[in-house]
């Protein structure tokens, strides 16, 4: 799965956390005897204390592990609540935004929102999956999220992937971008574009109107919100599944979503 790089500080930020849990357990590790000396007047001085403590990390390096671990975790359980919060209260943009193209049934009875981009490797890999699942599921309604996370060339696809649709040509296309087999450039669009027949003029002009760029935003505030970092990401129900899949995983998250409603 293709994920974007995360800062520096957010990385500095959850050491300094984690140092500060390690010192809250080598605090309580002093046990209930020195914890009074620390805190009697007179009995321990600051430095005495502070450098306790540093012993104590020193002695017990696994200490910063288990706080990582501890801090991860808590971590992760916040984030996945936030995360299905959020889709319980946006799932009208996320499953019936008017803007987001659709596939398989329209009309079928289990939705799956893919986030994507066009030079995603693993996405070009899930495709043909998701066009199996797609045949052998004829009340599956896909919904399509340009995500273009990879830099300018990305961007300029998922626009034209948007124009396309108002030609009719959107699945055509898609499916197209994939078979290049080769990064997506604005040359291998615009190539493409003509092969399958679009109004390339007419592609470039409706590529610039604003609702166009005020899908792709949409989709990476809902993104954020569902705590899709990097592409694939899928949304099936009330499930959020990060990253490529193979058909028999996506069929168990179809049928879980059929069997929940």
């Amino acid at each position: 799965m293709v994920h974007k790089s995360k800062p520096l500080g957010r990385a500095i930020g959850k050491m300094v956390c984690a140092l500060m849990l390690a010192c809250a357990m080598a605090w309580l590790a002093l046990g209930p005897g020195l914890q009074g000396q620390a805190i009697a007047a007179g009995e321990m001085s600051q430095d005495q204390f502070d450098q306790r403590i540093h012993d104590y990390i020193l002695a017990h390096p696994e200490v910063i592990v288990e706080a990582l671990q501890s801090l991860d975790a808590r971590q992760r359980e916040a984030e996945a609540k936030a995360a299905k919060a959020a889709l319980a209260a946006r799932a009208d943009e996320i499953f019936r935004d008017p803007a987001s193209p659709v596939g398989g049934n329209a009309s079928g009875d289990v939705t799956m929102a893919e986030f994507f981009d066009y030079n995603c490797s693993y996405c070009r890999q899930v495709a043909p999956i998701m066009a199996q699942a797609a045949a052998d599921d004829p009340q599956l309604r896909i919904v399509y999220k340009e995500f273009p996370i990879l830099g300018p060339d990305s961007v300029f696809a998922a626009k034209a992937a948007l124009a396309a649709q108002r030609q009719g040509k959107y699945a055509e296309f898609h499916k197209a971008l994939y078979d290049a087999r080769t990064r997506v450039t604005e040359a291998v669009v615009l190539r493409v574009a003509a092969e399958i027949g679009l109004d390339v003029p007419r592609l470039k002009t409706d590529m610039q109107l604003p609702d166009i760029q005020a899908a792709i935003d949409r989709n990476a505030q809902l993104a954020q919100a569902l705590k899709i970092s990097g592409t694939p990401g899928f949304v099936v129900g009330d499930q959020i599944f990060p990253g490529a899949t193979d058909l028999a995983t996506m069929k168990k998250l179809i049928d879980h979503a059929r069997s929940s409603k």
